[in-house]
């Protein structure tokens, strides 16, 4: 090929993503459609994301996929009733292909493949969502929140609930917003009504409450009813902690971001979210590492069966640690968090059997602070009852992370360069580094990245609307 063709060619790839952008916003927009390429999401991508997440593909499959390939698929589905749902127009067009040696067949071929999801029904009504607490947690939640704005989001954030109300709080709160060390700026623009109080983000407008304990706060007063408390404070984690959020006016239900004490379900979705029943009030999300970790054991454990195994968590440093030397009362955890690697402990792998009671007694845990800022890593090594070896074991993990229940959960990686940094904003509770993979017999060692904060919170969003009823399915099916 001519230079001159390589240059028509990019040009025709590069004008076919801008023509999809609008299609995109809208299917998102107006129906609740998020639409996505083997698992990469188009939401919000710019035209080089979008060109990139289709060469992707041949990662997957052999071969590449245009986009002259799947852009009819796009104009079909903007056609469709489709409502609420995510939808691969990946997977649908190499499908398509290999069965159909021409378009026309497209659109009942769309129309079968996403009947599940067509209706002229929108029967949900959207529900309230108040932020208790604003860090690294709250503030990514916002961002996923606000990036759903559209007439069919059913999850609208209404409220921010912070300690403190200093002069000039509610700017900085907002330019935090606004500015992300890691995860880069916030797309889009973020204003302060200063006489209000509150924020407004892409429109959205976002009640800033200041209070000190939970049940202080009586959010009918600012129009907000029968919303989900998400706690990401971590200050309470039991019953009678989190129990307090109920006390106050307009909140029906809690969700604590971290691992919950006593009765208090963890739930790590995409493997037992199905226990989250209409009548729990308060449930929780799990840790960031018991996220990453159950859907591969899950995985692994329904192929091979897992006789016992030890996780070795490699996770960058936190806000609980010390930037500098000082006292701490935990151990090693004041000694300097971007100086050392620290030793120091995890419940996530005693926590898997919350969600995966199967595994119960069968895991030991540990864990190394080390000095990054995000993205973190989880070595599971397994003793299994069945045999495999590094293909098998491999092959098996891209298939689930590609076709079954767990794919959006599981992502699968082979490249041999890929480093932390290259992780940041990944939607997935987990990747797997094929390339580190070690497997012999009935012995297995898997290698597992993990985006701590950005995958984690995208866990915590498919377990909020769970919890309030919102149907969220992937197509197509398997």
């Amino acid at each position: 090929m001519s230079a001159d063709k390589h240059l028509q060619s990019w040009q025709e790839r590069f004008e076919m993503a801008e023509a999809m952008q609008p299609l995109l916003g809208k299917l998102y927009r107006n129906q609740g459609v998020e639409v996505v390429v083997y698992g990469k999401p188009l939401l919000n991508a710019s035209t080089i994301e979008i060109i990139k997440s289709h060469r992707l593909v041949r990662r997957h499959v052999g071969e590449k996929l245009r986009l002259r390939e799947s852009f009819p698929f796009v104009e079909a589905l903007s056609k469709l009733a489709v409502k609420q749902c995510k939808v691969d127009i990946g997977k649908l067009a190499v499908n398509y292909w290999r069965e159909y040696p021409d378009a026309s067949q497209i659109e009942a071929y769309m129309s079968r493949e996403l009947a599940d999801a067509i209706t002229n029904e929108d029967d949900e009504a959207a529900r309230d969502v108040v932020l208790y607490g604003f860090g690294r947690i709250g503030r990514l939640l916002a961002r996923l929140l606000i990036e759903r704005t559209g007439v069919s989001n059913k999850l609208r954030l209404r409220a921010i609930v912070l300690r403190g109300g200093r002069k000039g709080d509610l700017e900085k709160r907002a330019s935090l917003l606004r500015r992300d060390s890691v995860h880069g700026p916030f797309n889009g623009s973020v204003e302060v009504d200063e006489e209000n109080n509150a924020i407004i983000a892409n429109g959205t407008y976002i009640q800033v409450i200041y209070a000190n304990s939970p049940d202080e706060v009586d959010y009918t007063k600012f129009g907000i009813s029968n919303a989900l408390v998400v706690d990401n404070t971590g200050i309470w984690k039991d019953e009678a902690g989190l129990g307090l959020h109920l006390k106050s006016p307009g909140a029906s239900k809690v969700l604590l971001t971290a691992p919950a004490k006593g009765a208090i379900k963890n739930v790590v979705y995409g493997v037992n979210e199905q226990d989250i029943l209409d009548e729990d009030t308060i449930v929780s999300a799990a840790s960031c590492t018991t996220n990453a970790i159950t859907p591969v054991l899950k995985a692994v454990n329904d192929k091979y069966g897992i006789e016992n195994g030890h996780v070795e968590t490699i996770h960058s440093y936190t806000n609980d640690q010390n930037l500098i030397d000082n006292y701490h009362s935990a151990d090693r955890r004041g000694r300097s968090a971007p100086l050392n690697m620290v030793i120091t402990e995890t419940g996530a792998a005693k926590a898997v059997s919350k969600a995966l009671p199967v595994l119960e007694g069968k895991l030991t845990g540990n864990a190394i602070r080390v000095p990054t800022p995000n993205v973190s890593m989880a070595i599971i090594s397994l003793n299994l009852n069945g045999e495999t070896n590094k293909e098998e074991l491999n092959e098996y993990i891209k298939d689930m992370a590609l076709q079954s229940d767990l794919q959006n959960q599981i992502d699968y990686t082979d490249s041999t360069e890929i480093v932390s940094s290259d992780l940041v904003g990944s939607r997935y509770a987990g990747v797997v580094d094929s390339q580190a993979t070690i497997a012999e017999g009935k012995r297995a060692i898997l290698y597992v990245w993990y985006d701590n904060e950005f995958g984690y919170s995208c866990q915590v969003v498919g377990v909020m609307q769970k919890m309030l009823g919102l149907n969220y399915q992937s197509l197509p099916h398997g």
